[in-house]
């Protein structure tokens, strides 16, 4: 099992705790660390008032910001946990993630989803309804963005007809594409366009409201997985898929770490369905105790899982 951890770049009350550079770059160490394989930042350009009133959140350019957090560090993985794939042109997109790519030698992980927030999606002028298609296209157009030759591609609102993007990637063939979303829709596209899958917990009642399959038990997720596998069978695909997903049930940092013994059947439960990595989002209201709290958790629980 691999370990990410969040940086709290969506802590925007407290910018000299957490948004400068300085406290990225010391965060983005301290879970290097800790033991942590990746450290991943949300996208939310512009989100609407009304998500925000509800308990929704602001956050850093995720480009930028992982920029920052891969010039302090040297071996832990870059990830965007969820980059909106429709909410920027395709190509952009892949030439930030090259950049990226490049300049921290290999570590960029993209984790892409559809969005569903329809007010940020107004604000950015981009259809809602053709927010599944789009994003399929981005995942298409960035593969293609990232040959390094030239290539021809037909997108909605844009086309290359002969274009060349440099320099590619330092991974190859590409950085690793994670699809997230519960829905079906959202597994056959991460069995047919990625390299792995980003469930996460959602309650019944707010299936609504996100827009994805509610996933809230083990059961709920090894069905979901089952589906995963029989697709790929179905269209012939081969590679396993990387499965990235957040504990249940654990108040990870509530005060101190989980009991070790507890939390290491849990995790031999994840990986026995056929989770691969698990997402870890460390709740803190200054930077010491966010630095206090992966220490501890690195110390209990990322030497034996």
């Amino acid at each position: 099992m691999r370990f990410t951890v969040q940086l709290p770049t969506d802590n925007v009350g407290a910018p000299h705790e957490f948004l400068t550079g300085e406290a990225i770059g010391q965060m983005a160490r301290a879970a290097e660390d800790a033991g942590f394989d990746a450290c991943f930042v949300t996208d939310h350009p512009i989100p609407a008032t009304r998500w925000m009133q509800a308990g929704g959140h602001h956050t850093l350019d995720p480009f930028v910001a992982l920029s920052f957090a891969a010039a302090a560090t040297r071996r832990i993985r870059l990830q965007t946990h969820v980059l909106v794939a429709p909410y920027r042109n395709p190509f952009l997109t892949a030439k930030a993630v090259a950049t990226l790519d490049v300049a921290s030698g290999g570590r960029v992980v993209v984790g892409v989803a559809t969005g569903y927030l329809k007010g940020e999606f107004a604000a950015l002028g981009v259809p809602f309804d053709e927010r599944n298609a789009l994003t399929d296209d981005a995942l298409r157009a960035m593969v293609s963005c990232w040959s390094g030759e030239d290539f021809a591609f037909e997108g909605r609102g844009y086309h290359a007809r002969g274009n060349v993007a440099l320099p590619r990637p330092a991974q190859e063939p590409r950085p690793p594409l994670w699809v997230g979303g519960n829905s079906k829709a959202a597994i056959r596209r991460a069995v047919e366009l990625g390299d792995g899958w980003l469930p996460f917990p959602t309650p019944a009642h707010l299936v609504p409201h996100m827009r994805t399959a509610k996933i809230e038990s083990l059961d709920d997720l090894a069905g979901r997985l089952a589906f995963a596998r029989e697709h790929a069978a179905a269209v012939g695909r081969s590679e396993p898929l990387d499965v990235c997903f957040v504990p249940f049930g654990f108040e990870v940092f509530a005060h101190e770490p989980p009991d070790p013994a507890r939390f290491a059947e849990h995790v031999a439960e994840l990986e026995g369905l056929g989770v691969t990595w698990l997402a870890i989002t460390v709740p803190c209201g200054t930077r010491a105790e966010f630095l206090d709290k992966l220490a501890a958790f690195g110390a209990a629980h990322l030497g034996s899982c």
